[in-house]
């Protein structure tokens, strides 16, 4: 099994144990809160988009993975999502090192 399968493994384990919270306004709420300890963007989000989580994530210095495409981590968590953000800090780090 390959890095993507499984990151994409380990954030629909994440959504079930109730570590993943995904949809831009929630997923910004937590950045700005600094609940979100690693932010999942699809690579082929809207540039508006992009700008917004990558700037939001550099200044409160939170780490982005931009590896997967919408299908993917929509595929992965089991809604159709653009952004997702996993809470617990296992969870981010495991995810961090199958990058």
């Amino acid at each position: 099994m390959d890095n993507v399968q499984k990151s994409m493994n380990l954030m629909g384990l994440a959504q079930r144990s109730g570590n993943l919270i995904s949809g831009e306004a929630i997923v910004l709420n937590a950045v700005r809160s600094r609940q979100a300890k690693i932010v999942i963007l699809a690579s082929d989000a809207s540039e508006n988009t992009k700008k917004q989580f990558l700037n939001k994530c550099e200044h409160y210095s939170i780490p982005v993975r931009v590896d997967f495409d919408r299908n993917e981590i929509s595929n992965a968590i089991g809604k159709i999502r653009t952004v997702a953000a996993i809470t617990d800090g296992g969870f981010a780090r495991s995810l961090q090192k199958l990058q």
